[in-house]
């Protein structure tokens, strides 16, 4: 079984990965696992950008196929904002409720039609100098006036879905797969790793 490297120093993305590698010939590690602690500094202007930079840092210092993700929250009335900024939109040690808070502070007085957002995942996987594979997807929706449910993480209890009637925070894991942009992202990152284990 080949090691499969997440450039992500995150428990939580780490176990949505090894989720998305059941089945397949591949086991799922950390950076930490293997003795790497410092990330690279994401300084690209975009998401995939971002996410090509994670996934040839680590490639390239663990000899390892490695795959990278950059995901985030857009918002129409913050022109764009908080974007590639959105893990760290209030700064430093901010948790997903200080974010959220200051989401809905900025917000305070833009009515629903005006409250337009989308999520944004980008997901690249290299192996040496050399991406494999890279892919981004959306989806789009509303910023709630409040949160809204317990699923989820991060801002999903404030993202409204129009086609569900319900935040990404109220909708069952399963159903938000189908239709979100890490779900979409990750189903044909799983294609691809399909593909590459048949190939041996």
């Amino acid at each position: 079984m080949a090691d499969l490297l997440l450039a992500s120093q995150n428990p939580g993305k780490l176990e949505e990965m090894r989720l998305l590698a059941t089945g397949l010939p591949f086991q799922v590690i950390g950076p930490r696992e293997i003795g790497i602690h410092a990330a690279p500094e994401e300084t690209g202007s975009s998401f995939l950008e971002n996410a090509r930079i994670k996934a040839l840092a680590y490639a390239r210092r663990s000899g390892r196929l490695t795959v990278a993700d950059d995901s985030g929250l857009s918002v129409d009335a913050l022109d764009g904002a908080p974007g590639l900024f959105s893990s760290r939109f209030g700064g430093e040690g901010a948790s997903d409720s200080d974010r959220n808070a200051l989401l809905l502070a900025k917000l305070d007085g833009i009515p629903a039609q005006k409250r337009g957002a989308r999520f944004t995942s980008a997901v690249a996987v290299a192996r040496g100098d050399a991406v494999l594979f890279e892919v981004e997807e959306h989806v789009l929706g509303e910023i709630a006036a409040a949160p809204r449910g317990r699923n989820g993480f991060g801002y999903d209890p404030l993202f409204f879905y129009p086609p569900f009637g319900t935040t990404f925070g109220e909708t069952p894991r399963a159903e938000k797969d189908r239709v979100s942009h890490r779900g979409k992202a990750f189903a044909r990152l799983r294609t691809f790793l399909e593909g590459l284990s048949r190939a041996g």
